[in-house]
């Protein structure tokens, strides 16, 4: 709990970042400002994801690093993941600004939701640096058992982004771009803050030139992180179908769709708090060879997402239409949304045990463990939608998403059941 408490505060605040962007577009009077900042949000997924293994993959190697004593190859893996970090947010606002276009066209959105989504990308793509940087410093603040840098971080984050968009909207008329500028802003002040308040903490110590690339090691950080980005590209894949597919169905179903994905964002990053927690220990009793503590850190982890995933789900069903009311004024956007909210009450029962295993096999540098679930998961979530009803489109895009997640689960808990935790473990 020490540890999991700072990580679910921090990432309660996450999504109020796509929170505040919603609802601040969803009171300028047209679902196009919605539609434009959740293609413009799945655009950054999609690129933000193929780099997730900056955090994921720095958080169980660090902890690893942490439980066997060896601090000076943390530091190492902080600087490899900063040098890559910086190279990755060079590379993305290359290729961003060439790629928005087609992208935009592939997902079928009408002429003004695509215009004003692409002034939202070509302005937030110059926080891809900021954006890379800081899931290296959180991911190794993980490692080492602190969460609460990055629950400093998210908080900078959220209030410049609250406080910048708000003023640049209302107070200049900026509509979609001031709602850029605000992210765009927060994502530069929060990666400045968490590079302070690690080196204030931690004073990570310089690294030779010789060190910090030492074949060896560069060989098992890569060897860890492909999986994850392969795992990321189905991830993505099952992302980018679900908008394309609303976006087919028309804006206020686009519109609906990304409010009710709010609603689940919100769970997930609950839960990932406790999966954060789950990389720290399971990393750090696993450079310990303590195993006993590490199957105790899977029980706890499974039980306490049990019960998060009902209370959310209770909470969904009594309040989901309030919930919405807050974040749109739209009336067609609202009526849609409030006919597939019970996507949204049955999801977290079926999510939870994804996002714990997640967090355990991060921790143990098992990545391909991760792959093989989500590219199970990615198969069953296309094979549902090809065979939902026409009718029903919307429904058996729900019901595909609610079977991927719910797949994922159940993959990796066969995958432990089958595997024997052992020191030659990758």
């Amino acid at each position: 709990m020490h540890i999991a408490l700072p990580a679910v505060a921090s990432n309660i605040s996450t999504p109020l970042l796509g929170l505040v962007d919603t609802a601040v577009t969803g009171h300028l009077g047209s679902a196009v400002y919605i539609g434009a900042i959740a293609l413009g949000g799945t655009v950054f997924n999609m690129l933000y994801w193929l780099f997730s293994f900056l955090r994921m993959g720095t958080s169980g190697v660090t902890a690893q690093a942490h439980g066997s004593g060896d601090i000076a190859e943390a530091d190492r893996t902080l600087y490899r993941g900063v040098l890559i970090a910086c190279c990755g947010g060079i590379i993305l606002i290359a290729a961003g600004y060439a790629a928005v276009r087609p992208i935009l066209r592939f997902m079928d959105a009408d002429a003004a939701t695509a215009s004003e989504a692409t002034e939202y990308i070509r302005i937030c793509l110059w926080g891809a640096p900021a954006v890379l940087a800081t899931y290296v410093f959180t991911g190794w603040s993980v490692g080492r058992q602190n969460t609460r840098i990055p629950l400093t971080t998210a908080i900078v984050i959220n209030c410049v982004n609250i406080a910048v968009s708000i003023g640049l909207v209302y107070g200049c008329g900026w509509k979609t771009a001031g709602v850029a500028t605000g992210t765009l802003v927060a994502q530069w002040m929060g990666c400045l803050c968490s590079f302070i308040l690690l080196r204030r903490h931690y004073h990570p110590q310089h690294i030779s030139p010789e060190k910090l690339m030492e074949r060896g090691a560069l060989k098992r950080f890569f060897g860890i992180n492909v999986n994850i980005f392969l795992r990321t590209l189905c991830l993505i894949a099952v992302t980018v179908w679900f908008t394309h597919t609303g976006a087919i169905n028309g804006t206020d179903v686009l519109a609906a769709n990304a409010i009710l994905l709010q609603l689940f964002l919100f769970f997930s990053y609950f839960t990932d708090g406790f999966a954060y927690a789950g990389e720290a220990l399971a990393g750090k009793y696993y450079g310990a060879s303590d195993y006993s503590s590490l199957h105790r850190v899977v029980l706890a982890l499974m039980l306490t997402g049990a019960i998060l995933a009902g209370v959310f789900s209770v909470v969904y069903a009594f309040t989901g239409e309030y919930i919405l009311r807050l974040l749109t004024d739209s009336h067609n956007v609202l009526d849609v949304s409030v006919r597939y909210l019970p996507w949204a009450v049955v999801i977290p029962i079926a999510g939870f045990s994804a996002f714990m295993w997640d967090g355990i096999y991060i921790g143990l540098t098992r990545t391909r463990y991760l792959l093989y679930s989500m590219g199970g998961a990615m198969v069953i979530f296309f094979s549902v939608l090809a065979v939902a009803p026409a009718a029903s489109a919307n429904h058996g895009l729900w019901l595909a998403f609610t079977c991927y997640l719910g797949s994922r689960g159940v993959i990796e808990w066969c995958l432990w059941k089958r595997a024997t935790i052992r020191p030659t473990l990758t």
